[in-house]
């Protein structure tokens, strides 16, 4: 943002840029994620809190404390009724959906922070607006769909014809069939969520692990995707 600079020449590496910017966006929330079920640093409940804290206010001026708990509930009521993450009154429509998601995170604190920092890029340090858009605001907007698309919607939605029923079990949730490089490129192995929500202890980086020991097989043996 201080060093470069966008041209018609450089655009190229700047789109390149931005979809970096996207992915490892979707990193930092995993890696705060990751902190609220202790596995970022085991044992150290402190650090782990004060990296969360740290990294989430970056991501999007978020608040530790609400999002931990937040996630919390997600867990405990997976896809019913109450749960922060799901709308059950639009389990299949992922417009609908990232709308309702949208709304329950992204509150004035998030606006009010994301404001500033471009208010400081662009008043202060006289950054073109331009490349405030394509190096931060979009790269923040995208990696928030991508994490829903991939950790959200995908894993927990309902397909025509199909309820609570169709599930494995009570975490109302089924994992994608990606490769291990792809799991990683589209959102850390969240993809992998059945393994995640039964064995929540386990960082985004063993969760292929997970899933080769069969810890998201079905009753029946079976895999359970997405």
């Amino acid at each position: 943002m201080f060093i470069f600079e966008l041209t018609w020449a450089s655009l190229p590496f700047a789109l390149a840029l931005a979809i970096v910017q996207v992915w490892l966006s979707v990193g930092v929330f995993i890696v705060c994620h990751d902190a609220m079920h202790g596995s970022l640093v085991p044992g150290r409940p402190q650090v782990n809190s004060a990296i969360g804290t740290v990294l989430l206010f970056l991501y999007a001026g978020f608040a530790w404390r609400k999002l931990r708990d937040a996630h919390f509930a997600h867990h405990k009521l997976a896809g019913k009724a109450g749960d922060p993450d799901f709308d059950e009154n639009n389990p299949a429509d992922f417009f609908r959906w990232y709308g309702t998601f949208f709304k329950r995170y992204f509150g004035w604190q998030s606006l009010l922070f994301v404001h500033t920092v471009v208010g400081i890029y662009w008043l202060v340090i006289g950054i073109p607006m331009v490349q405030i858009v394509l190096l931060y605001g979009a790269p923040a907007l995208l990696s928030s769909l991508q994490l829903f698309y991939f950790g959200t919607f995908r894993p927990h939605r309902h397909q025509a014809g199909m309820d609570e029923l169709d599930f494995a079990d009570s975490h109302n949730t089924r994992s994608d069939q990606f490769g291990t490089l792809t799991s990683l490129a589209t959102c850390f192995h969240f993809g992998y969520h059945l393994e995640h929500h039964r064995r929540p202890d386990v960082p985004w980086w063993a969760l292929p692990s997970a899933r080769r020991a069969g810890v998201g097989l079905g009753k029946s043996g079976k895999e359970i995707a997405a």
